[in-house]
């Protein structure tokens, strides 16, 4: 069973990915996509937030790291991927607004097939004084957008739309079980053996890089957070930005680290950040937000 797992892990992390985000779109509908577009504010507050304050942020936080090259540049790989199926989870969780975090994942996913190489042999070239050519596999990386976010969210919509009962009756069901289907899986590609696609940690390394990954986790929520109420954004909206520029899509860091730059030390930030940030993430946005309800009166009106 445990030789099955990790020879089909990565797929069946994908096949999670992919049910996480039907189950999403269960609880969508055009209109709320299509307040998104006709009011884009949002959209463009997360997306600067994400694309190029984060980066920022992480840039800065391994100038004063102690760590090797290679991990350095794997942490800011981590902040130039675009949030995953994890930070819509934990918008829909929070009740922030779905559509919002569905959309930053696909724009920004798509950004980053031109913004990723460019900042990455920035990365690069500062510490290792080297670039690589670094080229993301544009039609595989659309693909995979495709299937594990747009279409999963779209026959969620089509279920919803058609088959109102059988989606209420699968949303409780869904809500609590996919993401502990998913976390189970993230643990089996952690402690894996490398010969199975696992990546060898040792526990000094992820108490050192853990704590950098929080650092990270939680600067990425400020900063959101702080860029959306600059701009007067509701809170449900902020929430949702918070959540986005906090939580990042560590597949795409791996696939970065490992299967285009092929430094499996360049991975482990990713995996680290992984075992950490998606608590964090729950965590430290729920008290934000209950705070702000009880203090600033906003209880999360869309923009």
């Amino acid at each position: 069973m445990l030789d099955f797992l990790f020879e089909n892990i990565d797929f069946l992390i994908n096949l999670i990915l992919a049910f996480i985000t039907m189950s999403l779109g269960l609880n969508l509908s055009k209109a709320d996509f299509k307040h998104i577009f006709n009011n884009p504010r949002g959209l463009t507050v997360g997306l600067a937030a994400q694309m190029i304050l984060l980066p920022l942020c992480s840039f800065g936080l391994m100038l004063i790291s102690d760590f090797s090259p290679s991990v350095q540049v794997g942490f800011i790989i981590i902040s130039l991927c675009p949030g995953g199926v994890t930070s819509n989870l934990v918008s829909y969780l929070l009740r922030g607004n779905v559509a919002l975090s569905i959309s930053l994942t696909v724009v920004n996913g798509i950004l980053c097939m031109f913004t990723v190489p460019i900042l990455a042999n920035v990365a690069l070239d500062y510490f290792f004084n080297q670039t690589s050519a670094i080229s993301m596999p544009v039609g595989n990386t659309i693909l995979h957008i495709a299937l594990v976010t747009v279409l999963p969210a779209a026959f969620g919509m089509f279920i919803r739309g058609r088959f109102p009962r059988i989606a209420d009756t699968l949303r409780p069901i869904l809500k609590y079980l996919l993401p502990t289907l998913l976390l189970t899986i993230f643990f089996i590609k952690i402690f894996a053996p490398i010969e199975k696609g696992g990546i060898e940690l040792r526990e000094s390394e992820i108490l050192s890089m853990g704590l950098y990954a929080l650092i990270l986790n939680f600067s990425g929520m400020l900063v959101g957070f702080l860029t959306s109420s600059a701009f007067r954004i509701s809170l449900q909206d902020k929430v949702t930005i918070m959540v986005e520029v906090g939580l990042h899509n560590t597949a795409l860091a791996l696939l970065v680290a490992g299967n285009i730059l092929k430094n499996p030390e360049m991975q482990k930030p990713a995996m680290v950040y992984a075992m950490f940030t998606f608590f964090s993430t729950l965590l430290f946005a729920w008290i934000i937000k209950v705070v702000a309800e009880k203090y600033f009166g906003d209880h999360g009106a869309k923009s």
